[in-house]
């Protein structure tokens, strides 16, 4: 793809209708709700979030839009590090699932791109592990042109946006409640932009994982009466 689609491309990615499978996932929030958190603390779970395994997304998506700069391209090292930093197994898979619809989007609009040539390899780094959602995010950012800036603040907004419209399903309530915890998270977002948009290589990205939501999605998988997929 050409240059100039960087703003264009992050609009794409913020789209709840883009068609990568974000609309079976809750960010985890339906396990903490079945666990006995209390729908007024969904602010609280969202800060949460930005502050651990959101934060360390954004960092790793960053990390590999940095990759995708390289030559050749090896986006191996960013799904390394970011499979260790999250030691979850089911949050492993579900970013996998993830990644596989940001994957297919990605060859489907730039196949010849060096960046999404190199997610069939990436995955080979962790052996059983498809490219987890940041790596695919980070390639999908350098094809459309994205700044590392674009590119986290894509990550993030769909972290909360996640549980946002999640919520909506799980806890019925007036819609507008979601544009506003939306609205409230957003200076906070803008500072994890900017954290998250100084990665320079893999080993700078956070190792902020929520033992609690790791719990919490672990107990998810084993549930057979839910709503999301995680």
């Amino acid at each position: 793809m050409e240059g100039g689609t960087g703003a264009l491309g992050a609009l794409l990615l913020a789209d709840a209708r883009l068609p990568v499978g974000g609309h079976a996932h809750s960010a985890t929030l339906e396990a903490a709700l079945e666990a006995g958190m209390p729908a007024e603390r969904i602010p609280d779970y969202i800060r949460a979030r930005l502050a651990t395994v959101a934060r360390t997304e954004a960092a790793a998506a960053v990390a590999a839009l940095r990759a995708a700069g390289g030559e050749p391209v090896d986006l191996g090292p960013v799904q390394a590090a970011l499979a260790a930093r999250t030691p979850s197994a089911p949050l492993r898979e579900a970013s996998a699932a993830l990644g596989r619809g940001l994957a297919r989007l990605a060859r489907r609009v730039a196949a010849d791109h060096p960046a999404v040539r190199a997610l069939d390899t990436a995955g080979r780094a962790v052996p059983g592990l498809r490219v987890l959602r940041p790596v695919a995010l980070g390639a999908l950012g350098a094809a459309f042109g994205m700044t590392a800036e674009q590119t986290a603040r894509a990550s993030l907004y769909d972290d909360v946006q996640t549980v946002t419209a999640a919520a909506l399903k799980l806890r019925p309530g007036d819609p507008l409640a979601a544009v506003d915890r939306l609205l409230a998270a957003a200076p906070r977002i803008e500072e994890v932009v900017r954290e998250a948009a100084a990665t320079a290589t893999p080993r700078d990205i956070p190792a902020c994982s929520a033992p609690l939501i790791d719990h919490w999605a672990g107990a998810h998988a084993h549930t057979t009466r839910r709503l999301f997929v995680a």
